[in-house]
């Protein structure tokens, strides 16, 4: 029996699902390109994706067979082409690829076979006793998960596969995903893509950043952050062998928190599965009428790091320099972005999209909802983060901020988040400029934070 394994975002060989399913048969091994979704995908994520073809392609001795173009009409074609009797694939738990699979569905005269390869739990599974979806985490996630009697399904074995050789594919150089721009090795350097290398980062993590994960996780100059997400975005390591192997060190606050965490990252698709209207709007339909500015010299400065506010720089710089940006300070920039400078969310998600390495679709817009105030489990409006304070709660001693925005090296740290409160004979003896070296902050904490209190009971008098 000829069967097609469609790889999408599941780019590894162990508890790879569909893959092992179809491991009983002759295999080839695809890769499908799509149009459309090139059009969504940024620049940072055609690279990692670039490297982990490669990666994987190699796994599977060159055999993998790369297409260029629209995942239904190829795949039709090569069903034909080469006598296939059966397809197996992972689902993609994202509106358009979703319609996009119901459509191939309908298309298939042969057996298809479809997994999950990239949940902990199928969103159509977990609902609340009258039967409608959550959107408050806990609940989804005490009672709907764990509660629920169904446990994460167990990771699989390595395939082994007898491959059908491929004819008339492309290359993976030919999709041309490398950016042409230099910023490129920056991100090369950086990080190793790949299986193997997602497999040795979570044994890392595990070795050396778990044991104070839950209070350690908050400060972006230690090394408490698994940094697994770019592995999970392109399935180069499932959450469930994440899941498996976390639990099986023991059971504390630690391990229940970073498993949480998994538990977040399913709630995003969960969500979006549900709303597919949040991709592009708010979820909190109150918004609707909120009053942004969008000023766009502002959301400028903020994408190059250039605010005056030196934990906002900090951030934005370490985005641009390493595809990644630790979790804390996206909850900063982020809100410093919505709420401060009174920009709407779509801009913060579509500049991360473009520049983070694992810009997911259902984490990127669940998260900048969140951080906004109009999602599921908001953060409310009204609490808006003071980026100096919590340049000095989390970067006490400034290494995280100093190692970005080198020209601040020698600030001391009473001055290192507030510079223009600095004495001029203190920046000149740190070789500080502002205007010149380090920008003024482009507007005033307190006047903008009661500017975006003031539009926010703009919208709460409307209802």
């Amino acid at each position: 029996m000829r069967s097609i394994h469609w790889f999408r975002n599941d780019l590894r060989l162990t508890d790879n699902p569909a893959l092992i399913a179809a491991s009983g048969n002759d295999v080839l091994p695809v890769y499908i390109l799509d149009s459309e979704d090139l059009e969504d995908m940024g620049q940072a994520s055609k690279l990692w994706l670039h490297h982990s073809l490669k990666i994987l392609d190699q796994s599977l001795e060159g055999k993998l067979h790369i297409i260029q173009g629209n995942s239904i009409d190829e795949i039709e074609k090569l069903i034909d082409s080469e006598q296939i009797d059966a397809i197996y694939w992972n689902r993609v738990f994202e509106p358009k690829k979703r319609s996009k699979d119901n459509d191939l569905i309908k298309s298939l005269e042969i057996d298809y076979h479809i997994f999950n390869g990239s949940l902990l739990w199928e969103p159509e599974s977990i609902l609340k006793d009258d039967g409608t979806p959550y959107k408050v985490f806990t609940p989804f996630y005490r009672k709907g998960c764990l509660k629920a009697g169904e446990t994460p399904r167990e990771p699989l074995p390595k395939a082994k596969l007898n491959f059908i050789a491929s004819k008339d594919g492309t290359s993976i150089d030919e999709l041309n995903l490398l950016p042409a721009h230099p910023w490129k090795k920056k991100i090369e350097s950086k990080w190793e893509m790949g299986e193997d290398s997602a497999m040795k980062r979570l044994d890392d993590f595990l070795e050396n950043g778990i044991q104070n994960y839950k209070e350690g996780r908050n400060y972006p100059a230690k090394s408490f952050v698994s940094r697994l997400s770019p592995h999970l975005h392109f399935g180069e390591i499932s959450p469930n062998q994440i899941w498996f192997k976390t639990r099986a060190m023991g059971d504390d606050k630690n391990i229940d928190h970073f498993c949480s965490e998994l538990g977040w990252r399913d709630f995003s698709h969960y969500l979006i599965h549900h709303f597919s209207f949040m991709l592009k709007e708010n979820l909190n339909s109150n918004f609707d009428a909120f009053p942004w500015e969008n000023n766009a010299d502002f959301i400028q400065s903020w994408k190059l790091g250039e605010t005056g506010y030196p934990i906002v720089d900090a951030g934005m710089k370490e985005l641009w320099e390493t595809g990644y940006m630790h979790n804390r300070v996206r909850m900063i920039v982020g809100s410093f972005l919505v709420k401060n400078l009174l920009t709407h969310w779509s801009y913060g998600k579509d500049w991360f999209n473009e520049c983070l390495v694992d810009a997911d679709l259902a984490n990127n817009t669940a998260s900048w909802q969140w951080v906004a105030g109009t999602g599921a489990d908001a953060a409310p409006y009204f609490r808006i983060f003071n980026p100096v304070k919590q340049g000095q709660d989390f970067d006490k001693d400034g290494k995280y901020t100093k190692k970005y925005l080198p020209q601040l090296s020698n600030m001391p740290d009473k001055y290192l988040f507030n510079p223009w409160e600095a004495p001029k004979e203190i920046l000149d003896d740190a070789g500080v400029k502002l205007g010149e070296n380090y920008p003024h902050p482009i507007i005033e904490l307190k006047s903008s934070r009661e500017n975006a209190l003031a539009s926010f009971d703009q919208i709460k008098k409307k209802k």
